[in-house]
């Protein structure tokens, strides 16, 4: 990474950790990410830990990632972060075959994701509105 990027990260405050090669769909950890986004970091492991999805576990291992980036690289207060964004994307997909009957085959299809969670310092100073 250039020093130049590495000064707009630190001047946007905010902290990034990929998690590669997770065992799930995009369709199955999307609904599960977009829940995350705009929680504190405690609320947001709260709440994975008591969701009943397999896939939590591996999310939630990406955010206590990304809370150590930003406390070890960063200094920044863990009480103080938020998740910023939340997203994955497609790796690849292993392709096996199931015997059927009549001698033909179906095919099996394990789909790998990754996921980004990025984690930012929220301000006292964010409004919600016009009103203040």
């Amino acid at each position: 990474m250039s020093k130049k990027k590495k000064k707009e990260q630190r001047k946007d405050k905010t902290v990034r950790s990929i998690n590669n090669n997770i065992r799930s769909s995009v369709r199955k950890l999307n609904p599960i990410l977009r829940g995350i986004v705009g929680k504190k970091v405690d609320v947001a492991i709260r709440d994975l830990t008591f969701s009943e999805k397999r896939i939590t576990k591996d999310i939630r291992k990406t955010i206590n990632s990304a809370v150590a980036n930003a406390e070890n690289n960063f200094q920044y207060d863990i009480d103080k972060l938020i998740v910023k964004e939340a997203y994955c994307g497609k790796k690849i997909i292993m392709k096996r075959f199931r015997p059927r009957a009549k001698g033909r085959a179906a095919p099996i299809l394990k789909p790998y994701s990754s996921v980004t969670i990025i984690l930012s310092e929220a301000n006292k100073m964010e409004s919600h509105g016009t009103k203040s």
